[in-house]
């Protein structure tokens, strides 16, 4: 169960699919056709992408209005995130939601029934999977869309990221200092050990989360289940819930517990919460509770190109480097002048830390 056997990168995994519309999703062109029904089997395939978990979107050279309320009249306009249905190039359209989204391109697929289209995003955005859209109805047949478990998170995704468009929506239009708009959003922060009920969406954000990663490290359900049972180990997970909805579980840690010193195996945030202030509420829980028992606290770090955000929040958590073999970083943490939680966000831990602070 080392991390050597499971550090590998893992096999291209689908977060959202970008449909085109016209001769994709529905059969003929809009703006000719008027009416346009929908392809054979792609409301099956809207359906089901989105019951497992995969974020779904628009980009299409159409007429905003006129293709919004296809979409509507068909009843899958609520499915797509930040369409962009505009007269764009739509590499461009690609590069604005995964922007919105805050999801890597390498996580995104593009489906489209015209060479050309495809043709220009495969150049401009190498990362993605192209799709012709003569292979829409199969999508949920191929591995890139198919996640091993469909955990109560997956059902509810697309709602919580329309939950986090409220919040991005009325952040914006906050002019007060940051932590005056984050006290008002009523946050609640749980750090609790995983039960075997987390586990799925365990294994699942160890496959999904890339940027706010401080290893990369993949785990599958049953090693997961090993160390939540392991008595040198622990493993916990972290949920947010705030006035507009829950986020979820969104951060996993695995910490390997020895006599002088416990090793942060693996420590992992949703991208979602980035700006939320948690990965840094997690980390000084985890130094209190090193303190406490009176052992040095080490962390392992290995960039994979996309997660110095990580390497930038250990520093600011005051973690220094003390080794380094190839790639692969410890870090130490100075257990000393720990701060203090943060006053905008109610915050519950284990009852080693005796629950609500």
């Amino acid at each position: 169960m080392s991390s050597e056997s499971t550090g590998a990168r893992p096999a291209r995994t689908v977060k959202c699919v970008v449909w085109d519309l016209d001769n994709t999703v529905w059969d003929g062109i809009l703006l000719e056709d008027g009416d346009v029904p929908l392809r054979p089997g792609i409301r099956e395939v809207i359906t089901e992408l989105d019951r497992r978990g995969i974020l779904q979107s628009v980009a299409s050279r159409n007429d905003h209005e006129a293709a919004s309320a296809a979409l509507e009249r068909h009843g899958l306009l609520d499915y797509f995130l930040y369409p962009q249905i505009t007269w764009s190039a739509k590499s461009e359209s690609v590069r604005a939601i995964a922007a919105s989204l805050n999801l890597g391109l390498d996580a995104f697929a593009f489906v489209d029934d015209d060479p050309f289209e495809r043709a220009e995003v495969a150049y401009a955005v190498p990362e993605l999977l192209c799709v012709d859209a003569t292979d829409a109805a199969a999508l949920t047949g191929r591995p890139e869309f198919t996640p091993r478990f469909i955990t109560d998170d997956s059902a509810k995704r697309r709602t919580m990221y329309r939950a986090d468009q409220v919040r991005a929506e009325v952040e914006r239009e906050y002019s007060g200092p940051t932590e005056d708009f984050l006290a008002t959003l009523d946050m609640r922060f749980t750090i609790a050990r995983a039960t075997e009920e987390d586990l799925q969406r365990a294994a699942e954000l160890t496959v999904r989360t890339n940027q706010l990663n401080t290893t990369g490290y993949t785990y599958s359900y049953e090693e997961l289940d090993a160390f939540r049972t392991s008595p040198d180990h622990e493993l916990l997970v972290a949920r947010l819930v705030d006035r507009h909805g829950p986020y979820g579980t969104i951060g996993l840690v695995l910490i390997e517990r020895g006599s002088g010193a416990w090793r942060i195996k693996l420590l992992l945030m949703s991208c979602r919460v980035m700006a939320r202030g948690v990965g840094g509420v997690l980390i000084t829980y985890l130094r209190e509770r090193a303190k406490d028992a009176g052992v040095r606290l080490l962390s392992e770090f290995l960039p994979n190109g996309r997660n110095r955000m990580m390497f930038v929040t250990y520093k600011f958590s005051r973690f220094r480097e003390v080794a380094r073999d190839g790639e692969l970083v410890t870090l130490e943490a100075d257990l000393t002048d720990i701060p203090a939680y943060p006053d905008y966000m109610k915050i519950t831990v284990p009852d080693t830390l005796d629950g609500a602070l």
